[in-house]
């Protein structure tokens, strides 16, 4: 019997939405009670946004299926040096993901140990578990993808429970004193809460990955982009709501461990021991995983000469033993920079500079899609994507300019940087790799 390789539209569905359910979600309730729980519209703008960016890059995915995603779109469109920004950016985004990642890792461990609750202690503990999945990284990826994979499972326990039943005890007069914290107009306050809203849907770019596995992809690639993001769409607004209305917004804030909380709301101590272990489990998995895609993102950029060549070393095993060690150092080195009072605070100045970095990448996959896209057999599919990419342009500008004066004097001096990096260190590395072929 002939085996199908392929997938259909349930399990496509089923992956994109996997994939985007990550550990981000066990500390977003508290950032966003800082807003308050308005953010419920700044969710639904958001995930209307991610629907464009993700057709757009479903479509990228089936006219040009390439390693690299949104980082070899640019540099196939738009020419080498914004290829190598664009991979300069996303790797940049990776690691400061990662570093959000490890501090909501860090955070459901103070469940357990009380004194990593202060900043110094648990900005300790947050780059020791960098250190430990990077140790596991040089091991080998098996182990990585290994460890990953037994901790989804475990992750999806604690969000399902308290997206399902915690409606039994959800408050709406809870709820609604929990409206407006800042006390900001509407329309300031929802878009102020977009950048922090639209992390969760960061790593919808590996939507454009699965096509070439996906039976009928011209048909089921988008289904099942259009399905997994809403699939996870209401994951996140039924357990943020739900948090929302059970934890006033100030202890919320305050809170290291959101999920935990609320389960030992509903279930007492026990639950809430339960959920915290079952949170730092899926935190740490995923870390590891991601520790080990932006390492390959990094051999990537410089095995297409878009990147150092330090990036592209690896040991006998084929591990890029460079990459990982250096990554983990700068990575150490930001957790100390950015430690704050409390470690919703710390988590939500990484995940906005992770987020608009990345928004960029899906800035520079739009452009890339008018230059890449031809007319084919249905001239209203090609004229339909086209807007697409437009709209999805547009929504990804607007969240940018909405993140605030600071964040974007950070971008536009990350983005600056890159121009002397280019053509002092990158282009010359270019131009001897050209020589020797030609020699």
């Amino acid at each position: 019997m002939k085996r199908n390789r392929k997938i259909g539209p349930v399990l496509a569905t089923a992956l994109v939405a996997s994939n985007m359910i990550g550990s981000g979600i066990f500390l977003l309730p508290a950032t966003l009670a800082a807003v308050g729980s308005i953010t419920i519209f700044g969710w639904m703008v958001a995930t209307a946004g991610a629907l464009l960016v993700a057709a757009t890059l479903a479509r990228l995915g089936r006219i040009s299926p390439q390693a690299g995603g949104p980082c070899a779109y640019a540099a196939d469109a738009l020419g080498p040096y914004i290829g190598f920004q664009t991979t300069a950016l996303y790797w940049v985004s990776c690691w400061s993901g990662n570093i959000a990642i490890a501090v909501t890792a860090a955070g459901y461990l103070a469940s357990f140990v009380p004194a990593l609750g202060s900043p110094l202690a648990g900005a300790a503990a947050t780059c020791g578990l960098i250190w430990l999945m990077t140790l596991l990284n040089i091991l080998g990826p098996r182990l990585v993808c290994q460890f990953e994979s037994g901790a989804i499972a475990l992750g999806l326990i604690p969000i399902l429970l308290v997206a399902v039943l915690g409606w039994g005890y959800f408050n709406a007069d809870l709820f609604m004193a929990s409206w407006n914290v800042r006390h900001e107009p509407a329309l300031q306050a929802i878009p102020n809460s977009l950048v922090l809203v639209f992390w969760a849907f960061t790593g919808l770019e590996s939507a454009s990955v699965a096509a070439g596995v996906v039976d009928h992809p011209e048909r089921n690639v988008p289904l099942a982009t259009i399905g997994g993001v809403l699939a996870a769409a209401v994951v996140y607004i039924g357990s943020c709501s739900v948090i929302m209305g059970m934890i006033p917004a100030a202890d919320l804030a305050r809170s290291s461990a959101p999920f935990a909380d609320a389960a030992r709301l509903m279930f007492g101590p026990a639950a809430g021991a339960f959920v915290a272990v079952m949170a730092l489990i899926k935190t740490t998995g995923t870390l590891g995983g991601w520790v080990l895609l932006t390492a390959q993102t990094s051999k990537a950029g410089a095995d297409r000469g878009l990147f150092p060549t330090v990036f592209a070393r690896t040991d006998r095993h084929g591990i890029p033993m460079p990459s990982l060690l250096l990554m983990a150092a700068v990575m150490s080195a930001v957790v100390f920079l950015t430690m704050s009072p409390t470690i919703g605070e710390q988590f939500g100045k990484l995940i906005e500079v992770s987020t608009i970095l990345c928004l960029l990448a899906y800035i520079y996959s739009c452009i890339a899609l008018w230059r890449l896209d031809r007319p084919g057999p249905s001239p209203w599919v090609f004229v339909r994507y086209r807007v697409l990419a437009v709209a999805a342009l547009l929504v990804c500008v607007w969240v940018i300019a909405a993140s605030g004066r600071e964040l974007l004097e950070l971008t536009a001096g990350i983005v600056a940087l890159t121009v002397p990096v280019y053509w002092f260190l990158i282009r010359p590395l270019r131009r001897g790799r050209v020589g020797a072929t030609l020699r």
